[in-house]
């Protein structure tokens, strides 16, 4: 069978995963798709990895370690398909999974998302979905979301499908090592994007995720994740859609890094963190947010840039970690910072 007949590809991105990346391989091959090509990219791996790639019989390749973005890269090199899931080798796809996503894999489509069920390094499901589904299920003019806050609700890289006309965009990403940035970022300005809100695959939360998803926050990741954003625009305002270049993005006026400068200001112990609050709180009210979440929103960044220092770190870390949104785990967190 020739790349050609492929309608998707699914690359599996290893590096030192070998307790996982078996699971992650038989995940996909248990989806008995024909239309579906399969390669594994070993990035290097200093353990078993590659050992245990090769039991399974599966198209890989092993290179020298270069990170995800080239790793994925080279992956898409090799396939012809359409359509690309980019499969971090520590998730894997629900049963069923392609037989819901094929389906609606047309032309028009820049990308498809879905949802994760998050689960531990134990194989222990841990709770939300990542996006929950309600969110995933907002609608608006995705374009003008991104002008206005810098991103949209999307899952971690496992959760998504790329055309693969978007996905070459990763060979331009040197500024980047890893593979959900510009490609997600890019999707609404390059054709629709299609959202299932379905938990079709698995994110396993660990200590070594790419994704921030469970991690503590600490200063220097924010500033990482500032001045990578500022590189993300960037690029997207060169590879711009004409009909969308007379609108490019202004950087310092979108929600991710007003939000972020002001995060960082209070993990800093910064004076003057309240002045943000009026910007961020005008692009909440004009988002596609349900009241209700509006005014959690609202609500969370005027606590975070007035409350004393030590619980505004707290309630940060809280809403960047979803096994800590708990009544008990706010609840804990004040009790702890007062007095």
């Amino acid at each position: 069978m020739t790349g050609s007949t492929f309608k998707l590809a699914v690359i599996v991105n290893c590096y030192n995963y070998a307790e996982y990346v078996g699971r992650s391989v038989r995940s996909v091959l248990a989806q008995g798709r024909s239309d579906c090509e399969l390669i594994v990219v070993d990035d290097g791996s200093t353990d078993a990895s590659w050992e245990v790639i090769g039991q399974t019989g599966v198209t890989a390749y092993r290179i020298e370690n270069s990170g995800q973005r080239r790793a994925c890269a080279f992956g898409l090199d090799r396939t012809t398909a359409p359509f690309v899931l980019f499969l971090d080798a520590d998730d894997e796809l629900a049963p069923g999974a392609l037989d819901a996503i094929i389906p609606h894999l047309q032309p028009s489509i820049a990308k498809l998302q879905f949802c994760l069920s998050r689960i531990d390094g134990n194989n222990n499901h841990l709770g939300s979905a990542v996006p929950e589904p309600e969110l995933l299920r907002t609608t608006g003019d995705l374009r003008e979301r991104v002008r206005k806050t810098g991103a949209y609700i999307s899952p971690p890289t496992s959760g998504n499908v790329f055309r693969r006309d978007l996905c070459e965009l990763l060979h331009d990403a040197e500024y980047d090592n890893a593979v959900d940035g510009i490609i997600i970022l890019a999707a609404p300005f390059f054709g629709e994007v299609v959202s299932l809100p379905e938990e079709l695959g698995l994110y396993r939360v660990h200590g070594r995720n790419m994704s921030g998803v469970g991690r503590t926050i600490d200063a220097d990741k924010i500033e990482q994740h500032m001045q990578r954003f500022k590189n993300l625009i960037e690029h997207l305002n060169r590879v711009m859609p004409n009909d969308a270049k007379p609108r490019q993005l202004d950087v310092e006026r979108t929600f991710f890094y007003l939000e972020k400068k002001m995060i960082l200001a209070s993990i800093n112990g910064r004076m003057g963190r309240y002045r943000q609050i009026p910007k961020l709180v005008r692009i909440i009210i004009g988002e596609y947010f349900s009241p209700a979440r509006k005014f959690a929103l609202s609500l969370f960044h005027i606590l975070i840039a007035l409350l004393p220092f030590g619980i505004s770190r707290h309630l940060i870390e809280i809403r960047y970690r979803p096994e800590l949104r708990t009544v008990a785990a706010l609840t804990k967190t004040v009790i702890r910072n007062s007095g």
